[in-house]
């Protein structure tokens, strides 16, 4: 096959994860026969591969009998099981926070404190459906056999009855609640209708898992496979310590951070990611640069995988996961902030609200404005980790860049907890 034919096969060929659009014509997705477990004959399942913007990847299938008309679907995530499970702590207070678009796995626990609403984890499939959906699949459970329920135990059926009124007056809005989904594989969302500006009625934390939970999602360590004596006999630990000696100050010096880069030979695309390769600092660091000039789009930043952005004049936020870790310019963090708007879309695409899609579009149109230099604005890098760096274009210690503003902080409790700190003893162990 001649290069043009390889190059053309490359053009028409489209990616296993396409975007969820209405008018994409051929989705792509595969059927398959299976029977059907309420009559037990053959009806049709449908897998749709598709990309979530501002999530990630996953499959959606449907399953459909046309002998009974038995329907089904559920959604599993299609991305690897994340380095640290996920905490979603959501205020409902308005309508459009019950219209808010939730993803969970089937590894989320559920819970509505309020109303002592709680659904654990995996007994229920994944699925993406909205807050207000979460309230109506849980009604729809609690009211199955409640007829026969009322003949056999009437007062369970009552209890049962108060529980469901209560649980519908949660989408009248007549108390605000929480809805608080706690995810260990780290792959479930709430949509944030504010994007790309930060979302004050939701908190997201991430939390390391525990050993048991390790196990619940199949990761298990080498420890977990074989005694502790097999392993040492046949030196199979994945991990062993270091002596004391083993390595000196000279020998570290330098190890800062790890720079990786990927280029595709076949379609040029490029990849870099940097990963700190020290300790977490003291004291979290935050840097606040005026970029006013086109030296200010120069200076180099180092950003950490855990470092967040802000441009506190677009109130616009991007948390520390979105764009990962990268070595690159003032100009580069923009652009990459901007593609990352443009490349996702709205949320849902064409299911988003017109307001949203406004919105958006606004912000992109005024990052166009800072990088042409014609809007000026601060752009604020906030590490907890300490491990960023943004270049000064001043020299000497003794000069000051006035378009710089670094501060040195106190973490707080969540912060470390975030970052894994507050369990950690290091001393008298």
């Amino acid at each position: 096959m001649s290069k043009d034919n390889d190059k053309e096969a490359l053009e028409n060929k489209k990616p296993i994860f396409r975007d969820l659009n209405a008018d994409d014509p051929d989705p792509e997705t595969t059927e398959i026969e299976s029977a059907c477990i309420n009559c037990f004959r053959s009806g049709k399942t449908r897998l749709l591969l598709t990309k979530i913007p501002f999530f990630k990847e996953v499959i959606v299938m449907s399953f459909k009998c046309e002998q009974c008309g038995y329907e089904n679907s559920e959604i599993q995530s299609a991305s690897e099981i994340q380095k640290k499970g996920v905490r979603i702590e959501l205020n409902v207070i308005t309508p459009q926070d019950l219209n808010r678009r939730v993803v969970r796995s089937d590894y989320t626990s559920v819970s509505i404190p309020e109303v002592e609403l709680e659904i654990p984890s995996q007994s229920q499939k994944g699925e993406v459906t909205t807050v207000e959906g979460i309230i109506d699949r849980a009604i729809r459970g609690l009211s199955q056999d409640q007829d026969k329920r009322r003949i056999d135990h009437p007062d369970a059926a009552t209890a049962i009855d108060a529980f469901i009124e209560k649980l519908a007056s949660l989408k009248d809005l007549k108390i605000n609640f929480t809805l608080i989904l706690e995810d260990i594989s780290g792959n479930s969302f709430i949509e944030n209708p504010f994007a790309p500006s930060s979302d004050t009625n939701c908190k997201t934390q991430q939390f390391e898992r525990r050993k048991e939970q390790d196990q619940v999602l199949g990761l298990y360590s080498d420890e977990d496979v074989a005694d502790e004596e097999s392993n040492e006999s046949k030196g199979k630990h994945l991990l062993k310590p270091i002596a004391e000696d083993a390595w000196g100050i000279n020998d570290l010096h330098g190890e800062e951070v790890v720079i990786m880069a990927t280029v595709c030979e076949a379609c040029g695309a490029k990849t870099n990611e940097v990963k700190s390769g020290g300790g977490i600092e003291e004291k979290g660091t935050r840097f606040e640069v005026q970029v006013e000039s086109i030296e200010d789009l120069t200076r180099d930043v180092l950003k950490s995988e855990t470092c967040s952005l802000t441009i506190p004049e677009l109130d616009c936020e991007v948390g520390p996961s979105a764009l990962g870790g990268r070595f690159t310019t003032i100009e580069g963090i923009l652009v990459a902030m901007k593609d990352q708007l443009q490349s996702e879309g709205c949320l849902f695409q064409d299911s988003a609200d017109e307001d949203i899609k406004k919105r958006l579009k606004s912000v992109i149109d005024k990052f166009d404005q800072i990088l042409a230099l014609e809007l000026k604005v601060t752009l604020v890098l906030d590490d907890p980790a300490g491990n960023s760096y943004v270049q000064s274009l001043v020299d000497g210690d003794s000069d000051v860049d006035k378009k710089l503003k670094i501060t040195n902080y106190e973490r707080s409790f969540d912060q470390n907890e975030e970052l894994g700190l507050n369990d950690i003893k290091t001393e008298n162990y």
